[in-house]
């Protein structure tokens, strides 16, 4: 199939679509300016200080650094912190969100990123369902209790140069230890889920109000890769009913199950190139 007639397929679906499931991976946050952190060299290139100590991006994200060195865990952290903040996200999020609102059975999105970036694009906050947490709420890192919080306000001040979080560190709300995002790393066994959870259940509540028969959701995935193919299992796994389709927008890991739709483009080109046919069509 030409990369113009899965263009075309994807336009169709969209239009016949009673509903719409948005997937995202981090593939969707790079045309917004965020870094690629594809394989070592492209982490290594947004942090020089972190490939001068030899630490990969599985090897940096995860919770003993805030208690081995704190320092270089807030480095870290604090720094993607301060980036989501101050990242504008590409159009592409505002031309599915257009979409998705004139969608009789609504929309939903499921995304393993913890930039906050669906939120800051207008996206309902109750229609989002983050998998992996976000790095705009902060945890105990022993924890002390069960519970979250806002990180709004948190300013981690570092030194670039030696790429070392300034003293102090954000604190635990109630008992004074380090703080952490709430974010799921990698050997993560304390990380607090529970807003995930009651996430989740609002998209399967949604999901199972959705009518049977003649009902059609579209699935549109964007930047999902297969190294943590945590979004592109549940893409599928949600499309493997009848009146389903999932459009999977990805430059390199465009493959889909037969019966699916691949484009083989960046994020925001693909949602471009798909709606632009969608509002001549309309």
């Amino acid at each position: 199939m030409t990369l113009e007639n899965a263009i075309e397929q994807a336009t169709k679906a969209l239009l016949n679509a009673d509903a719409l499931l948005i997937s995202a991976g981090a593939g969707m946050g790079v045309d917004s300016g965020l870094p690629d952190f594809r394989g070592d060299k492209g982490f290594w290139k947004a942090y020089p200080p972190i490939a001068k100590l030899g630490l990969s991006f599985t090897e940096i994200a995860t919770p003993k650094w805030f208690h081995q060195n704190p320092k270089l865990a807030w480095a870290f952290y604090g720094h993607l912190l301060t980036l989501f903040q101050q990242t504008i996200p590409h159009d592409g999020f505002l031309q599915l969100l257009e979409i998705a609102k004139d969608k009789k059975g609504g929309y939903f999105v499921f995304t393993s990123n913890v930039d906050g970036q669906f939120q800051k694009a207008g996206y309902d906050e109750d229609k989002i369902v983050e998998c992996h947490g976000s790095i705009h709420y902060l945890q105990c890192t022993k924890p002390c209790r069960d519970e979250i919080w806002d990180a709004n306000g948190v300013n981690v001040k570092i030194d670039e140069h030696a790429f070392e979080a300034l003293e102090p560190f954000p604190q635990c709300k109630n008992c004074g230890m380090i703080a952490r995002p709430n974010v799921l790393m990698f050997e993560d066994w304390v990380w607090n889920d529970g807003r995930t959870e009651k996430q989740e259940k609002r998209l399967n509540d949604w999901l199972n109000k959705l009518p049977d028969g003649d009902f059609n959701l579209a699935i549109i995935e964007i930047g999902a890769g297969t190294a943590v193919p945590t979004v592109r299992i549940y893409s599928e796994l949600v499309a493997n009913k009848e009146n389903r389709t999932l459009i999977r927008i990805n430059p390199r890991d465009y493959e889909v199950p037969n019966g699916h739709i691949s484009i083989p483009l960046s994020g925001a080109e693909g949602i471009d190139r798909i709606l632009k046919l969608v509002n001549f069509t309309d």
